[in-house]
């Protein structure tokens, strides 16, 4: 599995106690993403996290819909350690598995889910990396299963304040193949899988969410 280089404030994770490391991100906006999933996401199931970060997000979710079960995932071993040390004590999430989502086939050793969840990951990946993806993720849903996609994108092909045009310009610059994504390439994609968009929903600190749905039956 490979892992991109990504600049340190795409990333960046401070450590805290234990094995647990701090996402300043995560911090700020997992009130306002387990506000989204109780409202989208289903109440029972299986959920997969893709890309789980420090664990502090696959925590907080499990918390707010304990009729889920999680499984998050990571690339990077620090970040599995982190999120178990997170998720300590939750009997609705398994411990992190490593799974790097930008490559093929992942589906067929994940598939029956109920809810995908996605965080900040699509800037920080190329467009034939967000393809792979989406494909992926779209074959692992069962039927009437919910893709939720959360980040940072350009509306109508423009940057829409002064901090995106800031963050894509210095993500462009150390990798032209990534930057920000625009809504309306991300919603044509989704529904070239076979995936129905049920709402796009305005975040806080001008993100978006794609609700999508695999159709039912």
């Amino acid at each position: 599995m490979t892992k991109k280089l990504l600049p340190s404030s795409a990333s960046v994770a401070n450590q805290g106690e234990g094995d647990r490391l701090i996402a300043p991100a995560a911090t700020r906006n997992a009130d306002a993403l387990c506000e989204l999933l109780c409202q989208w996401a289903p109440d029972t199931g299986k959920a997969l996290e893709l890309a789980s970060g420090t664990g502090q997000h696959v925590s907080a979710f499990a918390q707010c819909l304990p009729n889920v079960f999680w499984q998050p995932t990571e690339v990077a071993a620090d970040r599995r350690h982190s999120i178990d040390a997170y998720v300590a004590g939750l009997s609705n999430v398994a411990p992190a598995v490593a799974l790097n989502a930008t490559e093929n086939g992942w589906h067929q050793h994940h598939g029956g889910q109920n809810l995908i969840v996605l965080i900040n990951l699509v800037h920080l990946i190329s467009w034939q990396e967000t393809q792979t993806l989406v494909s992926e993720a779209a074959q692992t849903l069962l039927p009437g299963g919910r893709f939720i996609l959360y980040g940072p994108f350009k509306r109508g092909g423009k940057l829409t304040s002064d901090g995106d045009q800031r963050f894509n310009d210095a993500l462009i610059q150390q990798d032209p193949a990534i930057g920000y994504k625009d809504d309306t390439d991300i919603a044509g994609l989704m529904t070239r899988h076979g995936l129905t968009i049920l709402e796009t929903v305005t975040m806080p600190a001008n993100n978006l969410a794609f609700v999508a749905e695999k159709p039912p039956g």
